[in-house]
């Protein structure tokens, strides 16, 4: 637990020092509703719109209204295809609770190199206030399961 904290911290410091540098200042704002229980297909503009506005802020800045998951994958990922359906049964299992976002890295290099991603799959954990939380390589599902409980939810360790 005290690796993925590390990697965590040292993503999200990587994250912030590249979006002080990069900046791109005509981005229009994607329209689109998260659908409740399903795994949201995301865009740099809706990360932009609805996660962390990395061409204007410093300091992360969570958007979102629910805490959320954000699964960073490629669709030639072996371990982000096992990845994939435990995502989905989570959207679905936490449905009222939080939204569960995925983004094609081969489409969105943009983010990908905002948010510092250097391996696949990256699942990143936004929880509504404090800094987001990473684990990088597939896992199983209790993983992300115990993740959505204490950093999302806030909930003690079982």
């Amino acid at each position: 637990m005290k690796k993925i904290l590390f990697i965590a911290i040292l993503t999200a410091v990587s994250f912030l020092n590249y979006a002080c540098a990069n900046t791109k200042a005509d981005k229009k704002p994607a329209q689109t509703t998260d659908k409740v229980g399903e795994v949201v297909q995301m865009t740099n503009d809706m990360f932009i719109t609805k996660v962390f506005d990395y061409t204007k802020g410093k300091e992360w800045n969570y958007l979102g209204q629910k805490p959320a998951i954000i699964d960073f994958y490629a669709d030639w990922c072996g371990p982000c295809r096992r990845v994939a359906p435990i995502m989905k049964d989570i959207a679905g299992e936490y449905a009222d609770q939080i939204v569960v976002y995925k983004v094609d890295t081969d489409k969105e290099k943009e983010l990908a190199g905002a948010m510092g991603i250097q391996s696949l799959p990256t699942i990143v954990f936004i929880p509504l206030k404090g800094q987001p939380q990473i684990i990088m390589g597939a896992a199983d599902k209790a993983t992300f399961k115990n993740a959505v409980e204490q950093v999302l939810l806030g909930k003690p360790k079982k």
